[in-house]
């Protein structure tokens, strides 16, 4: 059957009674929402697993039935028994009250959807599409509380293709970013106020894109032509990215430049000064944490920090020994605390574990572990990690030659959920992931 959307033209009072009809709103009894074009499960058959740090043992499982999926029934079984004018909702949305509905009021109502609802959105009408650009929807959405975290991720044996984890409705999704070069490998390695950010595998491009609405740039040529491998931070000017943002590449040699979207070139501010042992043993494994507008960066020999102050211009290093027996670790942050994430394995036991930085001594301290009862999984296995995330969110990426889990950690509930594989094109369902970046939903930042 043909779907034929509303011309560009149409108003969008005319539109309400036909598209929403959920649980956004309810006035008057009234219920609206988004009719789903997506009927893909956001699980795939995986137990939804859930644990607090601290209690071992005290879990909830929903095991999948053991029962045979029902047969799928055609269009025309649907709709048989079906009034012919029966919709999704429990009540009809009477079109004579619903087309006097204050236009000035839509955006207010729209910037409080859920996100995962603005795939469908976008394809309603070219008004709807254009509003998402509007500086007074920019706004509306700057006013609103920062949601969960999402997660753009690669897969290791599809580096061409990322993947969006959505937390809280535990679903993938599988966006498609049209201005990204085609030949190149491109991986994401920075995010700030809905932006992430994507250098080619050759180091020579940078792009920053806004996954959900396909805002695209491609940042200008560097003046400093470094093509060795470079680890990159990214911060907001301001609140959100209508301020502008900015984006840092520091190299092992020491060399750094600074890209400011406000004035669109990079610029070298100085220096490194000569407390900062250099050259630089940078763990490309770990991104950037960023706090109050400065970037923090881990380094091996000596095993510690390097800070850099997008205001001040002020680098920084701290010498903090490593625990031991520590593998695969890498930078996170919660609430302006700064924090490790890694794998400890002693004898044939790995455990994923958690420590604070002391800013007083400058030591870590554990503060988390993953359960024991997971961490049996683990016994006597080669375990790899990829962690993600300095949101106060993590995603952990769990493999070896005998599993494959991924898990989120939540820093703040202390909480353990293990998460649904990502259905990558080509069937391939249980892929590591090999990248990515942890990012803030934002409809309104643009690139």
């Amino acid at each position: 059957m043909t779907r034929v959307l509303p011309p560009p033209d149409v108003q969008i009072s005319e539109l309400v009674p036909h598209v929403m009809q959920c649980d956004i709103l309810q006035p008057r009894g009234i219920r609206l929402c988004f009719i789903s074009l997506d009927d893909k499960p956001a699980e795939d058959g995986c137990c939804n697993i859930i644990m607090r740090a601290g209690k071992p043992g005290n879990f909830k499982m929903v095991e999948p039935s053991n029962k045979p999926p029902p047969a799928k029934k055609s269009r025309k079984e649907n709709n048989r028994g079906r009034l012919p004018d029966a919709t999704c909702s429990t009540e009809t949305m009477e079109h004579q009250i619903w087309k006097e509905f204050p236009e000035d009021l839509f955006e207010a109502v729209i910037a409080r959807l859920p996100v995962a609802s603005f795939f469908r959105f976008r394809s309603v009408c070219s008004k709807w599409n254009s509003m998402l650009t509007s500086h007074s929807f920019s706004q509306q959405c700057a006013q609103l509380p920062q949601t969960q975290p999402w997660f753009y991720t690669i897969a290791h044996e599809n580096v061409s293709t990322g993947a969006m984890y959505d937390p809280t409705l535990k679903k993938w999704h599988h966006p498609t970013i049209p201005s990204l070069p085609t030949k190149l490998i491109v991986l994401p390695v920075a995010s700030a106020g809905g932006l992430v950010c994507f250098l080619d595998s050759g180091h020579r491009s940078f792009y920053v894109c806004n996954p959900l609405t396909r805002s695209f740039k491609e940042l200008p040529a560097r003046s400093v032509k470094v093509w060795s491998r470079v680890a990159v931070g990214m911060t907001l000017n301001g609140e959100s990215s209508t301020g502008g943002y900015k984006i840092l590449w520091v190299s092992c040699d020491g060399e750094y430049e600074v890209y400011d979207s406000m004035k669109n070139y990079w610029t070298r501010p100085g220096n490194m000064p000569p407390s900062i042992t250099v050259p630089l043993d940078l763990s490309f494994g770990s991104q950037a944490v960023s706090i109050g507008g400065t970037l923090y960066f881990m380094r091996y020999d000596p095993d510690g920090i390097i800070s850099y102050n997008m205001v001040s211009g002020v680098w920084q290093q701290f010498i903090i020994p490593a625990p031991l027996d520590l593998s695969d670790h890498t930078l996170a942050e919660c609430g302006g605390r700064v924090l490790l994430v890694g794998l400890l394995t002693k004898n044939a036991a790995t455990c994923v574990c958690i420590w604070e930085l002391q800013k007083m001594t400058l030591l870590w301290t554990e503060v988390d572990r993953m359960p024991n009862v997971w961490c049996l999984e683990f016994y006597g296995k080669h375990v790899r990690m990829t962690c993600l995330g300095n949101k106060g969110l993590l995603l952990l990426s769990l493999r070896s030659r005998q599993m494959n889990r991924l898990v989120t950690y939540d820093v703040v509930s202390r909480e353990w959920v293990k998460v649904p594989g990502s259905v990558l094109p080509r069937g391939k369902k249980r892929q590591w992931i090999a990248g990515g970046t942890a990012f803030h939903p934002c409809l309104a930042a643009s690139a």
